[in-house]
This record gives C-alpha cells, structure tokens and sequence, in this order.
C-alpha cells in the first residue's frame, strides 16, 4: 500500500463519526439520509465526512436509478492491517523476550529465597 493512500486510511479512520459511519456501511449499502439519522449534524456534514472515507477509497458510491447509495470497500482496510501486522510481529517477538526475561527473574528469586531457607 502506497504511503499517500496509507495516511488516508488512518485520517478518515481517525474520527469517530466516519468509523461509524463504515461500521453502518458494514452492515449493507445507504443513502446519505439513511447514514445521516443517527446523528445529530445535517446532510451535508455528514456529505464532507463520506467524501473523506471515498478519498481513502473506504466508501464507494453506487448508481440505483435516482438513488446513490454509498457502500463499504474492503481493500483499503486489508491495506492498513497488513501494513499494522508487520508491527504485531515486532511487538510479539518483543513480548516474547520479555516473557523470557520475566521467567528468569523469577528462577532466580526462587533460587535466592531457597538459599535463604537452608
């Protein structure tokens, strides 16, 4: 994935409103009034947020006679992940010393409390 579409993605991911504005479009395709209802900000405010989720090439818009309905485009999102997932694999190895550390730590403290038994 391309580092301009990238920081798109995460941008429009950003804001609250557009995330639930794509988990609405998860659930099937609708119209600008139909994604409008459950907020509280006109229709062409809720237009300005769509037309950064199509930037990003997370929404697309349908033609259905007078009708435009917007739908949900998975690439993007598999884009970002994919780019996330390298990341996860540091992190895990990371974590994977760490848990090693943390093990050993531990051996020896029990050693230490033992030898101090006897």
């Amino acid at each position: 994935m391309e580092s301009d579409q990238l920081d798109a993605v995460f941008t429009a991911l950003a804001d609250p409103t557009r995330r639930a504005i794509l988990a609405r479009l998860a659930e099937g395709e609708a119209s600008v009034a139909e994604l409008a209802m459950p907020f509280k900000m006109s229709q062409p405010a809720i237009s300005k947020h769509l037309k950064m989720l199509e930037r990003a090439g997370l929404v697309s818009t349908a033609v259905d006679a007078q009708r435009r309905p917007r739908r949900i485009e998975g690439a993007p999102l598999a884009g970002a992940v994919g780019w996330l997932e390298q990341y996860r694999e540091v992190w895990e190895r990371n974590y994977e010393r760490l848990d090693a550390l943390l093990d050993e730590m531990k051996a020896v403290e029990a050693k230490a409390r033992k030898g101090s038994r006897q």
